[in-house]
């Protein structure tokens, strides 16, 4: 079904404006999608579309990220409207509302040597973002954000993730859930600290292996000091002791990479 949109006291522009905000994603069970190659991920990654919205004047095809809407109410917006609704300059004039699904540890894909990264309290979305790029270029079996600071579903996520929300397994915990959930499958952790003694390229990462990461201004938490497994760190030369987590997430995921397909 198509349906136009012309004027932004609709009730349906209302609600997209609200859904940019955490309560209301809440409390509806929906979230908001923006960009021809986010809802195209979006739809290759089974995320439950409900409505499609596109202004024609803005419309923005790409043939490598096709949107399927077959089945899916569309509405025909205006450019105003879009504006008015939009997070984002430059998204190809599309957006969509969907189901927010469940992420829970059992819904991770069970392989027999996972690699997963987790992210503790980790509060901006642009770094969560960006460690889900860093996770979908690894092809990691999944990312798990524990104690969480900020909603999944934020918009800026989904834009700072280019889409790799929908390409990445995720979930999202409590550090106690988690570490049952590493007990249970046998997988090691290793706790991302600027004060361990061990190098990060010292360690072994054969096997079921999950390396935890904390928020850039305080690190992890005293809870994984005392529970995971292992600690490493990366070697600093200048005058600080912090990388961005997106590239500290790379250079501990990409060793573990190398040693596993020696």
């Amino acid at each position: 079904m198509s349906v136009s949109i012309t004027s932004t006291q609709n009730p349906r522009v209302k609600q997209l404006v609200a859904l940019q905000k955490a309560r209301e994603r809440k409390k509806s069970g929906t979230f908001l999608i923006e960009g021809v190659r986010e809802v195209s991920l979006a739809q290759q990654g089974a995320i439950e579309i409900l409505e499609i919205y596109q202004c024609e004047d803005l419309f923005e095809p790409d043939p490598a990220y096709p949107i399927a809407l077959d089945g899916v109410t569309t509405y025909h917006i205006t450019k105003d409207i879009f504006t008015k609704v939009a997070y984002r300059e430059g998204s190809g004039g599309v957006l969509a509302v969907a189901k927010t699904p469940q992420k829970t540890l059992n819904q991770l894909t069970s392989t027999a040597t996972p690699l997963y990264l987790v992210l503790e309290k980790v509060e901006k979305p642009g770094n969560i973002g960006a460690v889900l790029r860093t996770a979908d270029a690894a092809g990691v079996d999944g990312l798990i954000i524990c104690d969480p600071a900020t909603d999944l579903f934020n918009p800026n996520i989904i834009r700072a993730s280019l889409g790799c929300l929908f390409t990445v397994p995720t979930a999202v915990c409590s550090n106690e859930e988690l570490t049952a959930f590493f007990s249970q499958n046998n997988i090691r952790s290793y706790a991302t600290l600027p004060a361990a003694t061990k190098i990060y390229s010292e360690e072994s990462y054969q096997g079921a292996i999950a390396i935890l990461l904390g928020a850039e201004s305080t690190g992890l938490s005293n809870y994984w000091v005392k529970h995971a497994d292992f600690q490493v760190r990366i070697p600093m030369a200048g005058k600080i002791d912090s990388l961005n987590i997106s590239n500290a997430a790379a250079i501990f995921t990409f060793e573990a990479l190398r040693q596993r397909n020696l």
